[in-house]
């Protein structure tokens, strides 16, 4: 997702230079600002990822102010901007929590390099994040269902992954497209081509059948058809939101080079990052959800 960025600096020419920054290389918004570290505490800081901070300033400077931050609880990235050259201050500055450092005067190109380096440090940092939480989960179900988890095939494992790697492996679909997933396995089996998918709602209804048994009562079937249905495009739209994301904090994120070329269509996938850019929840965007399963299915054979 895009960053959320704070500046607390006492030059309103560099504040000004550092936002027109972030606006032009897409690195996400600034969302408040300061002339000094006494006018800033944690409570301003709750949905900030980095904050942009200059070394010396009056009323309080910069290692001052980070210091005060984290006793008060933030716990995002500092961005020291200074023209200080003494190597024992920059190294004091470190100490206390500086994650990079910008030196004055600003050279865009310089600011844009250090903050998709951190952009990319925090996207790996929540990956790893979801990670430990997926793996928390896995760890909980395997003590209440341990037959559950020991079940599970290999094509079904690399699908978990996969699931994960797109930030849709906790959405209520999942399940559906594992089952999706197996029944493309099994008609491979028999020697059926997987690329020519039947009509989405024949398949469906084919799944309900076979997971609910035989049934007499036509609109309940109907009504769980439906409700499959609603269920994947959600989880679809998802992994089409997530990828356009990635792709908008970082072009070169190697998630969304490799899957969004593979899972959408691409032209998409940009009209995507510009609404996200523009802060549309909504999207209207077409959605080929039969691609994407196919796509999903082969990714997974193959990983």
């Amino acid at each position: 997702m895009p960053l959320r960025f704070f500046l607390i600096e006492d030059d309103a020419v560099v504040r000004k230079m550092l936002e027109k920054i972030i606006a032009e290389n897409r690195l996400g918004e600034v969302v408040g600002q300061a002339e000094d570290g006494l006018d800033v505490s944690a409570n301003q800081l709750y949905s900030v990822d980095v904050v942009l901070i200059d070394l010396l300033m009056p009323g309080r400077d910069g290692i001052q102010t980070m210091k005060k931050l984290k006793e008060e609880g933030f716990t995002g990235q500092f961005v020291m901007i200074s023209q200080v050259e003494n190597k024992e201050m920059v190294g004091q500055a470190y100490l206390h929590g500086v994650d990079t450092y910008i030196q004055k005067p600003i050279n865009r190109h310089e600011v844009a390099a250090v903050l998709k380096r951190v952009a990319e440090h925090l996207s790996i940092a929540h990956s790893l994040d979801s990670i430990r939480q997926l793996l928390q989960t896995l760890d909980q179900e395997a003590e209440t269902s341990p037959s559950h988890q020991t079940g599970q095939t290999p094509l079904e494992q690399k699908a978990q992954h996969l699931l994960l790697l797109l930030g849709i492996a906790g959405e209520t679909g999942a399940s559906d497209l594992l089952l999706i997933m197996r029944w493309m396995a099994e008609r491979e089996k028999q020697g059926r081509t997987v690329h020519e998918l039947p009509p989405l709602k024949e398949l469906y209804t084919e799944l309900v059948e076979k997971t609910h048994g035989p049934r007499h009562d036509k609109p309940a079937v109907q009504k769980e058809v439906r409700a499959m249905e609603q269920r994947i495009r959600r989880i679809v739209l998802q992994a089409f939101t997530h990828l356009s994301s990635l792709g908008l904090t970082d072009y070169t994120n190697p998630t969304f080079e490799h899957f969004a070329p593979r899972l959408f269509d691409f032209a998409e996938i940009r009209k995507r990052m510009n609404e996200l850019e523009a802060g549309e929840k909504t999207t209207k965007c077409r959605i080929n959800v039969r691609k994407f399963l196919t796509a999903f299915y082969m990714e997974i054979k193959k990983t």
